[in-house]
């Protein structure tokens, strides 16, 4: 009978303990768990706050361009067309024409894709299929290395170098206009291009490459007719993003494209641009001038020529 009385209440003893941990183990977890959901809403909370400020941030800019670039159109009642097409910058005449500098700017920028579009995805092509793996690994660290490197830093090389090279040895009389700005712009737009390029021929399915090798397909052919068409809609976004890397860039091309207001008439010539003529005229602009309305609305016509450019690359994304 005293052993049973014993066993029964150490039963109870070790009944109550493991209940009394079993609840103290609860409520550890729960507290657990009421912290990371508190973390989870407080992530929550910061990164919809970064989305929000981001979209606003974005929503004013572009209010703020769409209200005083269009300004010069519904305040000083100049017609579009002779802002669009025509030549003579006069502002205080008003006449605020900027074909040549929409003229240089889709100029240089055709130069610098038809330069630096094909050179990029041949570089490309050479790191995702060619490339042994110890060389892929010193390129790729120094493809990164020219995108981090200043535009001043390439305008600078461009006006040291390259522009004395192109008047001493092609016979330009200054050195500077369309070819300088051109070659500095096909550099400074090949990191984005290698870049994109690289990734979009590593997407494409290795069963292609290797059905193309089983049937007979010599290397060169299965780069040139099998992997190249099949990322062909990767490589369209990686020219795209490259050209509008190229029309939106500044300081570089002013240091080297002569800055002048006349038509580029060959390679050799200098001309202008709608970002280098903003940053050369912004500052003596007086605010509430026919000057000051028309560089915004230059402004806002870059900002527009960017929004169509994502436009296409979101298209071409969706084909893929």
């Amino acid at each position: 009978m005293i052993l049973k009385i014993g066993l029964t209440r150490a039963y109870g003893l070790a009944g109550y303990y493991s209940g009394a941990l079993i609840a103290r183990a609860s409520a550890r977890r729960g507290f657990r768990m009421g912290g990371a959901h508190a973390q989870e809403a407080v992530a929550k909370v910061i990164l919809f706050s970064a989305s929000a400020f981001l979209i606003v941030a974005m929503g004013t800019v572009l209010v703020y361009l769409s209200v005083e670039g269009t300004r010069l159109f519904f305040g000083d009642h100049i017609s579009p067309l002779t802002f669009l097409f025509s030549s003579n910058f006069s502002p205080d005449d008003r006449h605020p024409g900027a074909l040549v500098f929409i003229v240089g700017s889709l100029a240089i920028t055709l130069f610098a894709t038809c330069v630096g579009g094909p050179f990029g995805i041949a570089v490309g092509v050479f790191l995702s299929q060619l490339a042994p793996k110890r060389l892929a690994g010193i390129m790729k660290p120094a493809i990164e290395i020219l995108v981090g490197i200043p535009s001043v830093v390439y305008g600078w090389l461009g006006l040291t170098l390259l522009a004395p090279l192109i008047r001493e040895h092609l016979g330009s009389l200054t050195g500077y206009g369309l070819l300088t700005a051109g070659i500095v712009l096909s550099i400074m737009i090949l990191p984005t291009v290698i870049t994109l390029s690289e990734d979009a021929l590593h997407t494409v399915p290795g069963a292609l490459r290797e059905g193309s090798l089983a049937l007979g397909a010599t290397r060169w052919q299965t780069i040139f007719r099998v992997l190249l068409p099949a990322a062909r809609s990767g490589l369209i976004v990686a020219i795209i993003l490259g050209i509008a890397r190229a029309i939106g860039e500044t300081l570089a091309v002013q240091m080297v494209i002569g800055n002048a207001a006349v038509f580029p008439r060959s390679l050799f010539s200098p001309t202008s641009a709608l970002p280098t003529e903003i940053v050369t005229d912004m500052g003596g602009a007086a605010p509430g001038s026919v000057l000051y309305h028309s560089l915004l609305s230059m402004a806002f016509l870059l900002l527009l020529i960017a929004m169509g450019l994502i436009l296409a690359v979101r298209v071409a994304l969706r084909r893929t």
